[in-house]
């Protein structure tokens, strides 16, 4: 038994090491496209309880981008998080975001954002509806609409024990278009470590024809503290 463990988590090894070699071979191949990058996401999230229903958040959040070889943005978020039932929880939260433009240029934006996430009741796998509103404070202030969908399941003890698959896609409307200009794709996997910590590491492959680059294929990694 013990060996066969050992065999699936080399296999396990070796599909996320192929996983991230595809997406350095992709970076040769995106070098000369202005408008698609490969980069790396990194999110770390402290998670507090206030009362019963009511729990404190924040999070820092590190990208990386021109192919993973330069910081292209910097975030922290303070929030809450609601939860009326065991099915819904809101959200209200504020993002400090110093990002670069298209011109390679930092700017500063505040957002305030609102989201609702309903879990529906069904027992056999899990599926996730996230609606998002964000209010974004810059140059020119604008708002987005965010929705996404996201279906998970436990993977079997024996290959990842306490973990689960997913894959999700998220779609944006923007004011600044007028139009759902932004569509998220994203697959991969959560473990729990123990009762306090557990880890997400996923692709997303965003397609968007407005920003600059708005082609991205992503390495995300959210790191998420429960005290």
């Amino acid at each position: 038994m013990g060996v066969n463990r050992m065999k699936i988590n080399k296999s396990i090894l070796a599909i996320v090491a192929l996983a991230f070699f595809s997406v350095a071979t992709t970076a040769q191949t995106t070098q000369v496209q202005d408008d698609e990058d490969v980069q790396s996401w990194n999110d770390v999230q402290l998670t507090m309880p206030l009362a019963k229903k009511i729990d404190f958040f924040t999070k820092l959040t590190l990208r990386f981008g021109k192919n993973i070889t330069r910081l292209n943005d910097g975030r922290y978020a303070i929030g809450l998080v609601l939860k009326p039932s065991k099915a819904l929880s809101i959200s209200p939260f504020f993002w400090y975001i110093n990002a670069r433009n298209a011109r390679g240029e930092f700017r500063i934006e505040n957002r305030l954002s609102l989201s609702a996430t309903y879990r529906f009741p069904i027992k056999k796998f899990g599926l996730t509806h996230r609606s998002t509103y964000e209010y974004r404070m810059r140059a020119v202030n604008t708002w987005r609409y965010r929705a996404q969908m996201t279906f998970d399941k436990d993977i079997p003890k024996h290959i990842i024990p306490h973990a689960k698959f997913f894959f999700g896609d998220e779609v944006f409307y923007d004011s600044a278009t007028g139009k759902f200009s932004r569509n998220r794709f994203s697959i991969g996997i959560t473990k729990t470590i123990n009762k306090n910590l557990s880890v997400d590491i996923y692709y997303m492959r965003q397609n968007d024809g407005f920003s600059h680059p708005g082609d991205l294929n992503t390495i995300w990694t959210a790191w998420k503290i429960k005290l």
